[in-house]
């Protein structure tokens, strides 16, 4: 006899558990014991670091993977027993959404409502309040392959919901795509919530999305950690969250890697609008904290549930005895090679007049700018701005139409190869080889950069040991986070003089995004050089300088507070400042054309 269903809810679990087989063998318990009932009619969030489970979790909710123990029921009905019926009225996005890139907008969603058996008098009205809450209806002869980032996803979400469900899994569905298409994303999923009362789970690294639902599962280790409303949740740090502003010249980085070093005494350090935000611990004195600050003010703040979430999984790190849960930082690179490449005063990148063509489309147009040893620069835009085309003409990867390139005092035209020797590259998608070991593929790319014998062994033992990989673990089976950082340990493998990352962070959790953004102060204060392409506009704060592209332009170009200072708000946040600029530069182009 089945047990009566809670009053309002669309997901009750009760000690459910998922195992798997883990890459070096034994049990990984994925979901382990959740207890937890979502409430219909709301948007409710999982969040929690790589690895948490929240994938696992929101399959065995869409009936793709069956418990190994407990019980899971959906809209009432257990999933165990009756998936068809569960995915008969739910619909899932996966963060890796199978469009069809060879057929248009509108091809793709005649596949799916045929997939989904949408009656053929239900598809007219569908389809148009679709396209219309997705800004797509100018779209549907475009194939989907020649869209951008967000515009794929929005087509994802409006494939998705091409029939009308009763409950809608959105797996990390922002990742990867800029602010302007992340916005548009949620302002559509709370359209759905508000209008037509559908109930809504999503996985997300982003807090600020998780701060827009009624309810929030924190997890960690396929346990449940925490749940509450975001207000509740963000009362753990009540009284405990700060603010300092680092002297004029100290940039706000250098102060958040003290302070994040500090870890009696500070649970988080996060740079953000020039200053750096912090939580203390509890038990922090007053004269430790003001020893550690030495003579830079501070002001309470309010809290935010990011640093409700910090705080719960620096606890857990501090409970889990001999767990690793960040990468370490790594040791200094060796000395930079001052004396034969001339660099140590003049920029290491210069860029005059740059253009990419690709037929008659203009992806690059007329780009121009320096970046200095020891610098870290932020290459900043939309979805389809040119921004990806701009990196791999800087990393030797696309050669340009026009213009001039000089990388490491390197003329790319001329002396690709060599330039290409003092340059490490972190690509935003997982590119090394799956089906080696951590070791192997480190062995390889040694090889591939020109190490060999005892300078290559020498190199893989410290790699594997400032990272803390386990060397014979298999790289593609490893999480999203571990991928990162062994991804990030390749390009580092030579010690360049230049490190190129193009969203290295994207789809990872906060935990794992500080302990990426300490290794690269210490690189910079090396005098490593970096360039970055990222859409988390909070790692702009990280930068010396940032620019931003559209439609192959560059539309802003200095430090985090100049480009705000344009934006229209010295005070704003980097999110912000990032969709004024671009929506200013949209407007005056529009302008133009009419003029």
């Amino acid at each position: 006899m089945s047990r009566a269903e809670p009053v309002g809810a669309s997901i009750v679990a009760e000690g459910l558990r998922k195992t798997f087989e883990a890459p070096g063998g034994g049990p990984l318990h994925a979901v382990d014991g959740i207890s937890l009932q979502v409430r219909q009619g709301e948007l409710t969030a999982l969040v929690g670091p790589d690895g948490a489970g929240k994938t696992t979790l929101l399959r065995m909710m869409a009936g793709l993977l069956k418990p190994d123990a407990g019980n899971l029921r959906v809209l009432g009905i257990d999933v165990a027993q009756d998936p068809q019926t569960v995915q008969d009225r739910i619909s899932y996005m996966p963060q890796r959404f199978g469009l069809y890139e060879d057929l248009s907008v509108q091809e793709n969603l005649d596949l799916y409502a045929d997939l989904h058996g949408v009656p053929q008098e239900v598809r007219r009205e569908r389809f148009a309040h679709m396209l219309e809450m997705t800004d797509m209806a100018r779209f549907t002869a475009r194939p989907a392959g020649k869209l951008s980032g967000g515009m794929k996803q929005k087509l994802g979400l409006a494939c998705t919901l091409v029939r009308s469900p009763d409950l809608l899994l959105l797996d990390e569905p922002s990742v990867g795509v800029d602010p302007l298409s992340r916005r548009d994303l949620w302002r559509i999923v709370q359209q759905l919530v508000d209008d037509e009362k559908l109930s809504v789970i999503v996985s997300t690294a982003y807090m600020d999305e998780a701060e827009r639902c009624a309810q929030v599962f924190v997890m960690h280790q396929g346990r449940l950690l925490d749940e509450g409303a975001p207000g509740a949740l963000r009362e753990r740090a009540r009284g405990l969250t700060y603010v300092a502003t680092p002297p004029t010249g100290t940039p706000a980085r250098d102060l958040q890697a003290r302070l994040i070093d500090a870890k009696p005494l500070i649970i988080d350090a996060v740079p953000k609008g020039g200053a750096v935000w912090f939580i203390r611990q509890p038990e922090a004195d007053a004269p430790a904290l003001d020893a550690l600050l030495d003579g830079i003010g501070c002001q309470p703040r309010p809290e935010e549930l990011e640093d409700a979430f910090m705080m719960m999984l620096r606890q857990q790190q501090a409970q889990e005895a001999g767990a690793v849960a960040e990468a370490p930082v790594p040791s200094p690179p060796s000395p930079l090679k001052d004396k034969e490449d001339g660099q140590k005063d003049g920029p290491v990148i210069v860029v005059r007049d740059l253009v990419r063509q690709f037929g008659d489309f203009t992806a690059v147009a007329r780009t121009s700018f320096d970046v200095a040893r020891g610098e870290i620069f932020g290459l900043l835009g939309p979805n389809g701005a040119g921004k990806t085309t701009t990196f791999r003409m800087l990393c030797g990867l696309l050669p340009a139409s026009s213009g001039h390139l000089e990388v490491a005092g390197m003329n790319l035209r001329t002396a690709r190869a060599q330039a290409r020797a003092r340059i490490g590259y972190v690509s935003q998608k997982f590119e090394l080889y799956g089906k080696l070991s951590v070791r192997e593929n480190l062995e390889f790319f040694g090889g591939a950069y020109g190490l060999r014998g005892q300078a290559l062994r020498s190199r893989v033992a410290a790699t594997l040991a400032q990272f803390e990989l386990e060397p014979t673990a298999i790289s593609g089976l490893l999480p999203g986070g571990f991928k990162q950082r062994l991804a990030m340990a390749t390009g580092l493998l030579h010690e360049p003089d230049i490190l190129f990352l193009d969203e290295p962070t994207s789809g990872i959790d906060p935990l794992a995004r500080r302990a990426f953004w300490r290794t690269i102060t210490m690189l910079a204060q090396a005098g490593v050089t970096v360039i970055i392409t990222t859409h988390f506009m909070e790692e702009a704060e990280y930068c010396d300088r940032i620019a931003i592209q559209d439609a192959g332009k560059v539309l802003a170009l200095g430090t985090p507070q100049q480009v705000r200072e344009q934006a229209g708000d010295a005070s704003a946040d980097m999110n912000s400042a990032f969709i004024a600029i671009v929506e200013q530069g949209r407007a005056k182009a529009v302008e133009g054309v009419a003029a």
